[in-house]
């Protein structure tokens, strides 16, 4: 996967919704000793040219946090499927918010829209996926993080950047010290931009002296917007749309290998709907995110200014589908019009911590219950599975959702919500 400027930061938030309650893992001993000495080296950089001394010395951390180290090397022990990742990225409860986002902020979104001509869902979809509408922007401290992998373990050349910029911010004015935090890797604010993306194109879209990608909802949306068209977003053109494939049809996933639309209704492809392909795109490429399964897509310029904020595909297109769920007000049955190729659908994430709470109420201890399949989680499941004579697999679809929570309620079990579920971003 190639990393951006961006997007290694992303993959700690989005990409790898799978390391939720990871695996106990010992961190790192490093040497407070060797991380001063690195810092003192650091400040005098060529790197940190424009960071002056007291900025550098008034943000130096005390110590280097190893838990970042311990991030950075994560594997996580299971892999989730296109269909589990769609179904706990884009579920009615993110649309919900979406829609009520859209509806408080209309005035703000109709401007970004005529400043840079990007569709207003397509920005919020890019921010639901990103910290689900400002609820999650995580917490670590940027300083501390960014200094760590300055000094430690790989790419250090790369951090040491992001930790020049993150400093340059606040000696800039833009975002107060105590507002920088975010994810392990380095990104914060709304819509999790690293430090060097912020550099390059944040906006002050409100006029007030200041970027504020933070605090400041309207910034961080026409930043959003800016980076989307300095990526090739093309105004007026969807992302692309779900498409029927002809009986027999035998093609590659490559959404790079753009053709006109009329190349694609040769091939007997039409909507998902069966209607003609529509010549809103100029040129699209075919998208089998399940292999030669459906369901499949035709995707435009704009999919790959989606993929562009964090270089998966499977990323880029839950921002699509939200940005369209979103457009259609759809509040219920917000999956593709096609299913995907299993007998086990994917769960949202109220049903996610619905199992969790069955699976505490049965004397599991996984943690928090808050919507994140994670590898504590799915040991629990492994245990229930083999308890039940099932394979053991891990995997929390709607057949388990119907053993433990469904059928489960009936039982002298206890699987009631009571109100104090935690909401998170997954």
């Amino acid at each position: 996967m190639r990393l951006s400027t961006i997007s290694l930061a992303v993959l700690s938030l989005a990409g790898l919704a799978t390391t939720a309650h990871s695996a106990p893992q010992d961190p790192p001993n490093l040497s407070n000793t060797q991380f001063q000495q690195c810092l003192n080296g650091l400040k005098n950089s060529s790197t940190f040219k424009g960071v002056s001394a007291s900025t550098f010395e008034n943000y130096r951390p005390s110590e280097p946090d190893p838990s970042v180290i311990v991030s950075l090397n994560y594997q996580p022990e299971f892999q989730k499927e296109i269909w589990d990742y769609m179904a706990g990225l884009v579920d009615e409860e993110r649309v919900q918010d979406g829609i009520s986002a859209k509806n408080r902020l209309q005035s703000t979104l109709n401007r970004i829209e005529q400043r840079y001509g990007v569709r207003a869902e397509d920005v919020l979809g890019v921010w639901g996926v990103e910290s689900n509408f400002g609820k999650q922007l995580g917490k670590k401290d940027l300083f501390q993080s960014l200094a760590t992998l300055s000094c430690f373990d790989r790419r250090q050349s790369y951090f040491r950047g992001e930790y020049a910029s993150a400093l340059k911010i606040v000696q800039n004015g833009d975002i107060r010290p105590q507002d920088m935090t975010g994810s392990w890797a380095g990104a914060f604010g709304q819509t999790q931009f690293m430090p060097s993306t912020f550099l390059r194109l944040a906006v002050d879209f409100d006029g007030d002296g200041r970027k504020d990608l933070v605090n400041n909802e309207a910034d961080a949306l026409a930043s959003t917007a800016n980076f989307l068209v300095k990526s090739g977003y093309r105004s007026g053109e969807p992302w692309g749309y779900e498409v029927k494939l002809p009986s027999g049809f035998w093609g590659e996933s490559n959404r790079k290998n753009k053709q006109p639309i009329s190349h694609w209704r040769n091939q007997g492809i039409t909507l998902a709907n069966g209607q003609p392909l529509p010549n809103t795109l100029s040129s699209a490429g075919l998208l089998l995110p399940a292999g030669t399964n459906v369901p499949a897509f035709l995707v435009g310029k704009n999919f790959d200014t989606f993929y562009s904020y964090n270089a998966s595909e499977s990323y880029a297109l839950a921002i699509a589908h939200l940005s369209e769920m979103i457009r259609q007000n759809r509040t219920t049955n917000v999956g593709f019009a096609t299913p995907w190729p299993t007998d086990d659908a994917g769960i949202s994430r109220r049903e996610a911590r619905e199992i969790q709470q069955a699976l505490i109420n049965r004397g599991y201890n996984i943690g928090a219950v808050d919507g994140m399949i994670g590898d504590n989680t799915r040991r629990a499941i492994q245990d229930f599975q083999r308890s039940q004579g099932l394979t053991a697999d891990g995997r929390a679809g709607q057949k388990l959702y119907r053993l433990l929570v469904t059928n489960g309620a009936n039982s002298n079990v206890n699987i009631s919500n009571n109100g104090s579920f935690r909401q998170q971003i997954w």
